[in-house]
């Protein structure tokens, strides 16, 4: 079987379909998700080993292939005949190879991405910590490609990128880019944050923030005159500020508080929602910070936060609810999808 073929086409298909993501397994028909459902394609033969095996050496060199069987996980990025890119991760389930493809846009401005104005208002920023969050494939990456072009189309500076893998490809215009992927080009997150306080960089974009002493470094990094951009896999700005102070040991917590309070810029949690009309829309929460917001993650009161964002919408602070109850009255998304995706319904209800 020509399995270069094979895999394009399959890609094909969830381009066609405006899918998202394309899981393969060993045993199973192939899967596409369009529009956050699952839909298998059930006209496909049922992939055997060798077929799961042989896509595989299409996107892995021999050496990462052997690491994989090795370690039994990897993820990789694959081009797409120069037009699209994909970032996977294969492992092993039941003792059988999986797959599992996620389709990545091409880079698209703020405003095609229906995100708030502010963002690139914040994009603009010369130094701060700025962190893009939310659950698994709502978005992230995407939002923060989109503040990355915009620096690159309107600044001249030095972009750093660190990622696992390298997702989005820059076409340098006003700035210079550099993109880092950990594995191939630095040893891990860590390590590159490092290098770059002797690289002259002006931004620095980090793929995920996976342990305290990345963390670390950025929130320094942000201190020290550097734009600092990230992600998290937490649901709202209270709960990422939380978690980022609880990653860290007792004995260092009171010390992170004081960085974070004074180099935070903002919290963007968003959720990319079912439109009425087809394809997802976003829904969103940003926490600004100021001083009432220092003085909370100082004083150990992030309770209080979603309060701080429900009345500080003149600020341009926005809550997930209003958010949700624009698209709402819009005509973009259905109440019932406002209230599934809503992390406090019973506040939506009263605003109603």
């Amino acid at each position: 079987m020509d399995y270069k073929k094979e895999l394009e086409e399959l890609i094909l298909t969830v381009i066609h379909e405006g899918g998202s993501d394309l899981h393969l397994g060993v045993g199973k028909v192939p899967a596409i998700r369009v529009t956050g459902e699952l839909i298998f394609l059930l006209k496909h033969p049922i992939l055997t080993k060798e077929d799961v095996i042989g896509i595989l050496n299409e996107v892995l060199d021999k050496t990462k292939l052997n690491k994989f069987l090795e370690s039994q996980e990897i993820d990789f990025s694959y081009d797409f005949r120069g037009e699209a890119r994909l970032r996977g991760n294969a492992f092993f389930q039941k003792g059988l190879i999986s797959v599992a493809f996620r389709l990545i846009p091409k880079v698209k401005s703020i405003a095609e991405l229906h995100l708030p104005p502010i963002i690139a208002e914040l994009a603009r920023k010369k130094q701060g910590f700025f962190l893009v969050v939310g659950p698994v494939g709502q978005g992230k990456s995407t939002t923060l490609s989109a503040m990355i072009n915009l620096i690159n189309n309107e600044q001249a500076r030095h972009i750093v990128t660190i990622e696992d893998p390298i997702e989005y490809i820059y076409t340098p215009n006003k700035a210079m880019i550099n993109q880092r992927e950990v594995g191939i080009d630095t040893k891990d997150f860590h390590t590159a944050l490092k290098s770059a306080f002797r690289e002259d960089v002006n931004v620095i974009m980090v793929g995920e923030m996976r342990n305290p002493e990345t963390i670390s470094t950025a929130v320094t990094a942000a201190e020290t005159g550097h734009l600092v951009l990230s992600t998290l896999h937490t649901n709202n700005a209270s709960q990422t500020i939380d978690r980022i102070i609880d990653s860290f040991p007792g004995d260092q917590q009171d010390q992170i508080r004081i960085e974070l309070a004074s180099s935070l810029l903002g919290i963007f949690s968003q959720r990319l929602i079912p439109r009425i009309t087809g394809g997802l829309i976003p829904a969103y929460e940003l926490l600004l910070n100021n001083d009432a917001v220092s003085n909370l993650i100082r004083e150990k009161r992030t309770q209080e936060i979603d309060v701080v964002i429900e009345t500080g919408m003149k600020s341009g602070m926005i809550d997930l609810n209003h958010s949700l109850l624009e698209l709402v009255r819009a005509g973009e998304i259905t109440i019932e999808n406002a209230f599934q995706f809503s992390l406090n319904p019973k506040g939506l209800e009263r605003t109603l």
